[in-house]
């Protein structure tokens, strides 16, 4: 009985034992693990902090080269505008015109290229046929070649000065270092003057308000975002009104006062004597400097650009908005021989016969762009009387532009907008806005 007793003690000391090691045993492996799993966190989270820093590196590295090549193409586009003179506007009379693109859905855009397209192709044949012989066998596999090199998606509808509206030179895409930079150069008589709608003659302040109505339907904004645009532009007329008329100002401002001196036997005396400078101020540069004062106002948080902005149509070849045809920067006139059917409509509605006017200069401008508003007169002389009416408000050519360069590099982007004017072979720049 005493062995049974003590092999029995054995055995469960046995077994306690093995229990033992077994809970050891787990208890370790449970440790290793999360041990493990704790240094996989750190070395992680470690890692991941190494590699967003070396991204902020990276891009800090390619902003400085991209804001570099940017302001090195800002620099370029400003000589390169300093010294040459404004493209001449072109003549297009077998050509689609631009000025109803922007009411184009994209189906009607792609009808629009087909049966230019086709037009194109029939008169080639025409051709064809006037200088060889109708009945060769391969005339028709010479249309057909010619089809296929007018292809639709190559197809480009040239605006005034023969690139894309509203575009005075080809956008030009160069290298600077290792940064892709763009650089657009954009007519900005040819947009809709958004001080107009803010202008300070209450004569003409019911035709100025038509007008900018007229625009924004054209553009297919609702009447609630044209009433809250209205209300935004009363905001800014409240600050500073838009004056289209100037006249010399002259001014006399005090300059440093002269002093003499006294002497006596007892005191010394002094007296003063305060000189004035007489100063005028141009026309020309009361018009740069509402030019700035504006492209501060309409740049700044009164202005919601969103409405502006949100694109009308967007496909892979077009990119429209009412921003895209708004003049932002404070623009006085429109260029008839390069505004589009709504913006001349616009500028028109002063004078009565908005839209019969509209139609006859694009039909006349796609033959001959106009020289001077004489001209104009003299080939519209119907409405000549509405004409002059509108004569502070249209111009035949372009002094205000607006320089875009965009420059790329990795993965940072830098861009910059600049507005300058341009008489003659003196450009001044008025106001930037970089990002």
């Amino acid at each position: 009985m005493i062995r049974r007793k003590k092999r029995n003690n054995f055995c469960f000391g046995t077994d306690s034992i093995g229990k033992f090691h077994r809970r050891s045993g787990g208890i370790v492996l449970l440790v290793t693990l999360v041990v493990l799993v704790v240094l996989s966190m750190l070395g992680y989270i470690l890692s991941s902090r190494v590699a967003a820093q070396r991204h902020r590196d990276n891009y800090i590295i390619d902003y400085q080269k991209a804001r570099y090549a940017c302001d090195s193409a800002v620099k370029y586009a400003l000589a390169t505008l300093q010294d040459i003179n404004v493209p001449p506007v072109v003549a297009r009379p077998n050509e689609p015109d631009f000025s109803d693109l922007f009411a184009l859905s994209e189906e009607q855009y792609q009808q629009y290229l087909e049966q230019w397209s086709y037009e194109s192709t029939r008169e080639a044949a025409d051709t064809f046929d006037e200088v060889n012989n109708v009945n060769d066998v391969n005339r028709y596999d010479r249309i057909s070649d010619y089809d296929e090199t007018n292809d639709i998606n190559s197809l480009t509808i040239r605006g005034p000065y023969g690139h894309e509206w509203p575009y005075i030179t080809r956008p030009e895409e160069i290298e600077i270092g290792s940064a892709t930079v763009r650089i657009e150069i954009e007519d900005e008589n040819a947009k809709y003057p958004i001080g107009w709608a803010v202008i300070d003659d209450s004569e003409i302040r019911r035709e100025a308000e038509a007008g900018f109505e007229t625009f924004c339907e054209w553009m297919g904004l609702s009447f609630e975002e044209i009433d809250s645009l209205k209300e935004q532009l009363e905001e800014v007329a409240e600050i500073k009104p838009f004056k289209i008329e100037f006249k010399p100002i002259t001014k006399r401002t005090p300059v440093k006062q002269a002093t003499t001196r006294r002497s006596t036997r007892t005191r010394r005396r002094r007296t003063s004597r305060t000189r004035y400078r007489t100063q005028t101020i141009s026309v020309a540069q009361q018009q740069v400097r509402q030019t700035k004062d504006f492209v501060k106002l309409l740049h700044s948080s009164l202005i919601d650009t969103e409405i502006l902005a949100r694109g009308t149509i967007v496909s892979e070849s077009r990119k429209e908005s009412t921003l895209k045809y708004t003049g932002m920067w404070a623009s006085a006139k429109v260029n008839i021989n390069t505004a589009p059917r709504h913006v001349l409509e616009a500028a028109f509605t002063f004078g009565g016969d908005a839209d019969d006017i509209a139609e006859e200069i694009i039909e006349a401008r796609r033959v001959k762009p106009f020289e001077s508003i004489e001209d104009l007169k003299k080939d519209l002389f119907r409405y000549s009387s509405s004409i002059e009416k509108c004569e502070r408000f249209i111009t035949t050519t372009s002094s205000l532009f607006t320089i875009r360069v965009t420059a790329e590099s990795g993965v940072a982007e830098a861009a910059a907008v600049v507005v300058v004017t341009k008489q003659g072979g003196k450009v001044q720049r008025i106001g930037l806005i970089s990002g």
